[in-house]
């Protein structure tokens, strides 16, 4: 069961009560991420969600972490390219007690300048990690080389420059922009009392924010660089290639998921059989589709032994070429969509992974979500529409790439 309200301020409240289960995931969803970030600003919503948790006026940072970990719930946060989410999971007993703290970070939080310099050497260390995981590195790089320098196509933690230079001021500034009643998603599922939910967000957010309205949210603009290449002392070269997509609500979206799903979803795509199975190039290659609220982008992603880079991408090349020419068959059209279904109905069995679904359908599309729709238009996606959606995509000589290894030189498509 389903209920949506949206307060007189603007916030909105979906909830989805989940029979037979005990748990309760809730989410505190912002739009806004690194999409909306200039420049200057670069960072700063991954920023804001550390430093949420390093003290409120009520608690401090460990007092935050030993009230959940007493009613023996979890509480964590996260930042993507279009969203920031705060959320914690708990005994449906203990939903009262989890808003409640949640609130208390959302709108309490002190921002003390000691907490804030102790974060950045964390967040600094978390760069530092990715920029020690080629994977990762390798895949910030084609994001910017498909979308360019701004939005998209930059990374959510941020230059370590930008992360040294922020200050209260910066986080207050960027928060009244974003941080408004208008621009939040309260999501719950799971172990529900609607009622009860109702009154405990309206007293522990809906009568919390002032008046402020959102900022515009920044548009999609793609400006790509087209190839880019970092030299790095490793002993793998690590190669990716981006082609145009569907964005989440496109009619094609989910056609294209499949199609997808065959080329490189799994030990049975065509990218894994090829490249890993028949000719033993690369031990990790896969393909995945990014969907955001107004674009799409299909990436393969391939570590391969340095010598052997060139005859990989030329490989890679020839089968996504012969995978658009030929199309697929009607076997990987079953299997392909079985794996999409299967994957959206286990879902079901998470009351995480479904706050975040409801959240995320409700904060971008401002439409309740609808499992038995979901499910009609899953089974109604035909051979042909996966056929359309591969004429439209997979250019993979119109590809974005991106490198990483110790040979000095971009790969050529």
């Amino acid at each position: 069961m389903r209920y949506f309200k949206k307060f007189d301020n603007g916030l909105r409240l979906i909830i989805n009560k989940m029979e037979g289960f005990v748990s309760v995931s809730a989410g505190v969803l912002v739009k806004t991420g690194s999409i909306n970030e200039s420049a200057e600003e670069n960072g700063i919503s991954h920023f804001i969600e550390h430093v949420m948790f390093k003290g409120t006026a009520k608690r401090t940072a460990f007092e935050i972490s030993d009230h959940i970990d007493r009613i023996g719930a979890q509480i964590n946060a996260f930042t993507s390219k279009e969203l920031t989410c705060y959320y914690t999971k708990s005994t449906g007993d203990h939903l009262e007690d989890s808003l409640e703290v949640l609130s208390d970070i959302f709108f309490n939080s002190l921002f003390d300048k000691e907490e804030l310099e102790k974060e950045k050497g964390v967040i600094i260390e978390e760069i530092n990690m990715s920029e020690d995981t080629p994977e990762e590195l390798c895949l910030d790089l084609l994001a910017k080389s498909y979308y360019g320098t701004s939005g998209l196509g930059q990374t959510i933690l941020g230059p370590v420059k930008n992360i040294k230079r922020f200050t209260r001021d910066d986080v207050k500034k960027y928060m009244d922009k974003y941080y408004t009643a208008d621009n939040v998603v309260i999501s719950l599922s799971g172990d529900v009392d609607i009622e009860r939910a109702e009154k405990f967000v309206e007293q522990y957010f809906a009568e919390k924010f002032t008046k402020r309205k959102s900022a515009t949210q920044k548009k999609i603009k793609v400006t790509p660089v087209k190839t880019l290449y970092k030299s790095k002392r490793i002993e793998q070269t690590h190669i990716g290639f981006a082609m145009s997509g569907f964005a989440m609500n496109d009619d094609m979206a989910d056609a294209f998921s499949i199609a997808n799903t065959v080329l490189g979803g799994g030990m049975s795509s065509r990218l894994f059989q090829k490249i890993r199975e028949e000719l033993g190039l690369a031990y990790s290659v896969y393909s995945y589709s990014s969907q955001y609220k107004d674009s799409g982008v299909l990436e393969i992603y391939a570590g391969v032994n340095t010598d052997a880079r060139d005859l990989a991408v030329d490989a890679i090349v020839s089968e996504v070429k012969r995978f658009k020419k030929e199309g697929i068959t009607e076997q990987e059209f079953l299997r392909g969509k079985e794996q999409i279904k299967s994957a959206f109905i286990l879902g079901r069995e998470s009351t995480a992974s479904q706050m975040l679904l409801y959240g995320k359908y409700m904060i971008y599309l401002n439409k309740e979500f609808d499992v038995e729709e979901r499910l009609k238009k899953l089974e109604k996606i035909t051979l042909s529409d996966v056929r359309a959606a591969i004429d439209r995509s997979f250019d993979i000589e119109k590809a974005a790439t991106a490198t990483v290894g110790s040979k000095r030189s971009p790969i050529k498509v």
